[in-house]
């Protein structure tokens, strides 16, 4: 596909792309608006360089990759606006509000021990280094194969492969600390 029919078909690949891509923004970023948000950022990115994309990769992993990066962008500026928000709490501002979960129908206690659990693994995910954090949500939460990550984060197969195994071995130990102290 020439980059010309690229821009004049800009719709169908939104329309095409849109649900997996604010999925991974939201893996990431873990809170729907601002998914939506980062998606958005992806949208435009992609419309704005359209006529630079030169087929050395499929679109679906060119998209992808601008998800990832645009995700991790975004949690970086985040923990920044936090740290800047501890700053102004120490001389007397409040810090901002809260997000409040919205309660899920069903099995009250199985919704309580299900979200405690995800939040128990997010937290064990979002303290692993960043490129191991997103080779393993690629893979285990998007379920994309380790050719197709490797192709969105730019790295070989082998250091895919690297990456998802030195994910979960610190999961895992992570994990283990955290049930044998709290359990």
């Amino acid at each position: 596909m020439k980059p010309t029919d690229l821009k004049s078909d800009f719709k169908s690949i939104v329309q095409a792309h849109q649900e997996k891509v604010r999925n991974t923004c939201f893996r990431f970023v873990k809170n729907p608006e601002d998914a939506d948000d980062v998606a958005q950022e992806v949208f435009i990115q992609v419309y704005e360089s359209l006529s630079r994309f030169r087929s050395e990769a499929e679109l679906s992993t060119w998209i992808y990759r601008i998800a990832v990066n645009k995700s991790l962008d975004f949690i970086r500026r985040k923990k920044r606006k936090k740290r800047f928000a501890r700053l102004v709490s120490l001389f007397g501002f409040e810090e901002g509000k809260e997000d409040i979960e919205l309660p899920v129908p069903g099995n009250p206690q199985s919704d309580l021990e299900s979200r405690e659990r995800k939040h128990i693994l997010d937290w064990a995910i979002d303290r692993l280094p960043e490129n191991q954090r997103t080779a393993i949500t690629l893979s285990k939460i998007e379920g994309f194969s380790n050719k197709e990550i490797a192709k969105i984060m730019n790295l070989s197969l082998s250091a895919v492969e690297g990456l998802i195994h030195r994910a979960k071995k610190n999961l895992h130990d992570k994990l283990y600390k955290f049930y044998e102290k709290h359990l």
